[in-house]
């Protein structure tokens, strides 16, 4: 196929029109919709509301509860493990603390619980895949904080609780917005390098959701920026860290306490038994399981894992009938449908228009509002379909330099525009195609405010945790959650450490799980969990032009 600045012809076509409608458009502001039409919309398209894509769950501590479907295969799955092949009177690893996941809330609790009394060697930190293989690198727009005199934490409060539809745990929600300013104090004492204006103050822009301009970021490799220099603190102080081992199961003691876990060596296919004073469980999401059917731009180890361990412990999971799909993902090229396209370029200005170049909706709804309208326009026939049948709207990019000056949008997206230019489209001269895809896990394993699950032992923070954001995740929240909670959880698990005497390790739990299953007469075919790493092979694989028109 013949292709004209890296599109088909009668992708052009329809470009043209943005063109002549693009001066027009940006001094057209479309109204944010009432609470009234954002509920309407979100019933009528976002999956969430969608029948079949999910059920309740047979067994369990959370019995009963409706959640996505993937989710609940994991939950109704075989334990991975079995006991009989785990000597757990062979020790490989006796530590004060174990620290489970290799991303961003991982790496800042391991550097809390080291500050807090946690020596370095008393300490493990375990990944399935490397060290920062995690959506913590990925993640690009910025990270919310409340540090100006137009803004509050209170606002910034009120803000997470409004986008989380009301159903946030408020004490998780409080704690997030109070504990961010000092957050982005600790990043800049460390050597972050935020974005700034030409007199020194932060560049900070608004978000989908958010009532003040409170993103701060660093181009659009805030979450690499990030983790490029909490990781290497953490490296600097010698934190240990086992890479390729994913943890397969959590063991407990002889009272009832997450005592450690089981890991799986990738390479030599050996079990090494971790006992753990405490346990961090910060393993992400589960982006992975393409819940709902839809592209991902997770990495490729955000399977879940997490959430499917804690609960053969007896921890209880919540608001996983709730998925963030981010409104926009890339639907073409093909080689890049499901990777994100930063909310940071309609923060910057950039209108999402239908095929005929008109504007359909206010840019910066919550994600799931606008999210929902892009399916909208697409289901009703105003969106362009790719020659592999991907539905999608424009991304009117150019108008961001209109908007701020030419070169702003090879400054401030950089990442963005080398992207794209791999494959002939230029960003800077032609709109994006884009359209939802599933980005984050609403919900989680469920904390409080020291990141204590329901059993002693067991702290979550990040992605896996569950509860903060409610139904809907704000922009910007993700990167701050995984600093605010994995600071949490290292300081409150190195106190708790202080106290504990680990007993008798056992696997028992993974017994009586298996007997609920028989008893729930759960038919679990050839499924097991955690998964550790997704298949995208034969009849497993997911379609990446998917049938959704």
């Amino acid at each position: 196929m013949e292709l004209i600045d890296g599109y088909p012809k009668y992708m052009m076509d329809s470009i043209k029109l943005v063109e002549e409608n693009r001066e027009k458009n940006i001094a057209t502001d479309v109204k944010a919709l009432s609470l009234e039409e954002r509920e309407k919309v979100l019933r009528s398209f976002h999956p969430d509301y969608m029948e079949g894509t999910r059920r309740e769950v047979k067994l369990g501590a959370d019995k009963g509860e409706v959640m996505y479907n993937g989710i609940v295969d994991l939950i109704e799955a075989r334990p991975i493990l079995n006991p009989k092949d785990v000597d757990l009177s062979k020790v490989d690893y006796d530590i004060d603390l174990l620290i489970i996941g290799g991303g961003g809330a991982g790496s800042v609790a391991a550097l809390f619980a080291n500050e807090s009394g946690i020596k370095a060697d008393n300490m493990l930190l375990v990944t399935k895949l490397r060290h920062g293989d995690a959506n913590s690198m990925m993640a690009q727009g910025g990270i919310q904080a409340a540090d100006r005199a137009v803004d509050s934490p209170l606002i910034h409060y009120l803000d997470i609780y409004g986008g989380g539809h009301f159903t946030n745990k408020k004490e998780l929600a409080r704690a997030l917005a109070l504990d961010a300013p000092g957050i982005i104090d600790w990043h800049l004492k460390m050597g972050v390098m935020y974005d700034r204006e030409d007199n020194g103050e932060f560049q900070e822009l608004s978000g989908g959701g958010t009532s003040r301009n409170r993103m701060h970021s660093a181009k659009d490799y805030t979450g690499m920026e990030l983790l490029r220099v909490i990781r290497d603190k953490m490296r600097n102080i010698d934190i240990p860290v086992l890479e390729f081992c994913p943890i397969v199961e959590l063991l407990m003691d002889d009272s009832g306490a997450v005592s450690g876990g089981v890991a799986y060596n990738l390479e030599t296919r050996e079990y090494y038994v971790i006992k753990a004073k405490a346990t961090i469980l910060a393993t992400g999401g589960s982006g992975r399981l393409h819940l709902g059917g839809y592209p991902t731009t997770n990495h490729y180890g955000a399977t879940g894992d997490g959430l499917v361990m804690a609960y053969h412990c007896g921890a209880h999971l919540r608001d996983l009938d709730t998925i963030q799909i981010h409104p926009t993902g890339d639907a073409y090229p093909e080689a890049e449908v499901g990777i994100l396209s930063t909310e940071k370029i309609r923060g910057l200005g950039a209108k999402p228009l239908n095929k005929d170049g008109d504007p359909f909706v206010f840019p910066l709804e919550p994600r799931d509002v606008e999210s929902a309208m892009f399916i909208k326009e697409c289901e009703e026939g105003r969106g362009i379909v790719t020659p592999t049948q991907m539905p999608g709207v424009w991304l009117d990019s150019p108008m961001i330099d209109i908007i701020h000056g030419e070169g702003t949008i090879e400054d401030k997206l950089a990442g963005e525009v080398r992207k794209f230019k791999r494959f002939g489209i230029d960003m800077v001269k032609n709109p994006i195609l884009v359209y939802p895809t599933l980005h984050y896990q609403n919900g989680g394993v469920e904390n409080n405010e020291k990141c204590e699950t329901a059993v002693p032992g067991l702290y979550a923070a990040g992605e896996v945790s569950g509860g903060l954001h409610g139904k809907n995740r704000l922009m910007g929240n993700s990167l701050l959650d995984y600093n605010v909670f994995g600071r949490r959880a290292g300081i409150y698990a190195a106190e708790y450490v202080k106290d504990r005497a680990v007993g008798n390790l056992t696997l028992s739990h993974i017994d009586k799980y298996n007997k609920m299953l028989d008893e729930a007469k759960v038919d679990t075919g050839k499924r097991v969990g955690p998964i550790i790493l997704p298949e995208y092979r034969g009849q497993e694989a997911l379609a990446r032009a998917l049938d959704i028109m």
